[in-house]
């Protein structure tokens, strides 16, 4: 639940799916999950204006502005692995395909075409392939002296290898790789899926940004309070049409993830 622009980070995710269509959600709670519980239980008062009658015990909601989504909150044990929490939803799944993605990234990701490529490669598994944002600036060196010419920001992207970013969209069969509550979801899961050749990689060369540190936060929160917040696509105007089809569209998240069918 930490915040970035006075929202809670799982906040913004769930606004990127919704951009896109998804607006089903389910949130697999680990630890403090009641937090998470409590602000949605409010979520609705604090977007709404209200009057109170206090002599009757009534309450009259006259405009709310809160998102039309569904959110299910589902406790997963506070020790439970990613894996392992992805296979405690499995009830709330209705065995259509789904997106899954952590509660500490955002990118501007576009989830209809990811959507869309996972349902062309015909895989069980599609994940997000990203290059790392640059943390450190760089400088050049003549080639005839040791003189440093000039500094500048590290190219996001550069040359860092791809990575697991974190956004999937997945087959409900994935939830046979998953043995146990301790079942890590980036090991046993994804390596046996690569190995059964059914996992497939969606390349994304836009923005990404975790949020692993104190410093990514603050650096988010400085993007967002300058108005440079790349990944809050929902400013922007759908592109027309409708979000690619999965069947009842919801998004899962595992500690917190977000899922969506």
């Amino acid at each position: 639940m930490v915040e970035v622009g006075g929202k809670p980070i799982l906040w913004h995710i769930m606004k990127i799916y919704a951009h896109h269509g998804i607006t089903d959600f389910v949130v697999c709670c680990g630890y403090k999950g009641h937090l998470i519980k409590q602000y949605f239980a409010d979520y609705f008062l604090h977007n709404a204006d209200v009057t109170f009658r206090l002599d009757r015990n009534e309450m009259t909601v006259h405009r709310n502005r809160a998102e039309p989504w569904t959110v299910t909150l589902v406790d997963t044990g506070e020790e439970t692995m990613t894996g392992g929490r992805l296979r405690r939803v499995r009830d709330y799944l209705d065995g259509n395909t789904f997106c899954l993605t952590y509660g500490d990234g955002v990118s501007d990701v576009n989830v209809r075409e990811t959507i869309a490529y996972h349902q062309q490669q015909g895989a069980l598994a599609t994940l997000t392939a990203v290059r790392p944002p640059g943390r450190f600036g760089v400088f050049n060196l003549t080639d005839d002296s040791s003189l440093i010419s000039n500094f500048t920001e590290k190219p996001e992207g550069g040359e860092s290898p791809w990575i697991n970013g974190g956004f999937f969209v997945l087959e409900p069969q994935v939830l046979d790789y998953i043995q146990t509550d301790s079942t890590v979801w980036e090991k046993g899961p994804l390596e046996k899926l690569a190995a059964d050749n059914q996992l497939v990689a969606y390349r994304h060369t836009g923005f990404w940004q975790p949020m692993d540190t104190l410093r990514d936060r603050n650096l988010l929160e400085e993007m967002w309070a300058d108005g440079k917040a790349k990944w809050k696509v929902w400013n922007d105007q759908p592109s027309g049409g409708h979000a690619a089809s999965i069947p009842g569209q919801e998004l899962y998240v595992a500690q917190p993830s977000v899922l969506t069918k």
